[in-house]
C-alpha cells in the first residue's frame, strides 16, 4: 500500500524518516487486517496503536522545531492537533460502533502522511538544512529514540522533556 522512499519521502534527518517509516508500516498493517478481513478488533487495536505512535512522533518532531527556531512551527503544530483530533474522534465513533474500518479511512491514512510529509515536513527539513537543528539536537536524538522505545511502558515518553 505505501512503499517508503528515501529520494521521496526523506526529509534528512534520519530520526524522523525512521519514524515516517513505522507510521508506513502501521497504515500498511491496517491495510493487510482490512485486506485479510481479520476483523474490527484487529483493526482497531492496529489504528490504536497507530494513533499513540502519531502523538509520540508530532511531540518529537514539534520539540525539535522548537528547539530549532522553525518559523512555521506554530501552523505545523495546528496541522498535528487537527489530524489528532480527527483520529481520536473516529476512534470514538468506531467503539461506539458509529463507524467502520473501511478503505476509506485508510485512503484518508494514506493520503494526510504522505501530502504532510511531501509539503509540510520537507519544509522543515529544509530550513534545518540551511539553518541548522539547534545546539541540542544530539540530545534530542537520542531522547527521540528512548521515547519511541518508551512508548507505552510505565515511564512516559513525555517525561523526558
Amino acid at each position: 500500500m505505501m512503499e517508503w522512499s528515501d529520494e521521496v519521502y526523506s526529509v534528512g534527518l534520519p530520526e524522523i524518516d525512521e519514524q515516517h517509516k513505522t507510521l508506513f508500516n502501521l497504515v500498511n498493517t491496517i491495510h493487510a487486517a482490512i485486506y485479510e478481513h481479520k476483523g474490527t478488533a484487529a483493526c482497531i487495536g492496529v489504528l490504536e496503536e497507530l494513533a499513540d505512535y502519531t502523538r509520540v512522533h508530532f511531540a518529537l518532531e514539534e520539540k525539535l522545531m522548537q528547539q530549532g527556531h522553525y518559523p512555521a512551527f506554530e501552523q505545523h503544530r495546528e496541522l498535528h492537533h487537527a489530524l489528532v483530533n480527527e483520529v481520536v474522534a473516529l476512534l470514538e465513533q468506531i467503539h461506539a460502533g458509529q463507524a467502520k474500518i473501511s478503505f476509506q479511512l485508510l485512503h484518508f491514512l494514506r493520503g494526510w502522511l504522505k501530502n504532510h510529509i511531501l509539503v509540510e515536513d520537507k519544509k522543515y527539513g529544509e530550513f534545518f538544512a540551511t539553518y541548522g537543528t539547534g545546539e541540542n539536537y544530539e540530545d534530542w536524538a537520542r531522547n527521540s529514540y528512548e521515547a519511541i522505545e518508551k512508548r507505552g511502558k510505565k515511564k512516559k515518553w513525555w517525561k523526558f522533556w
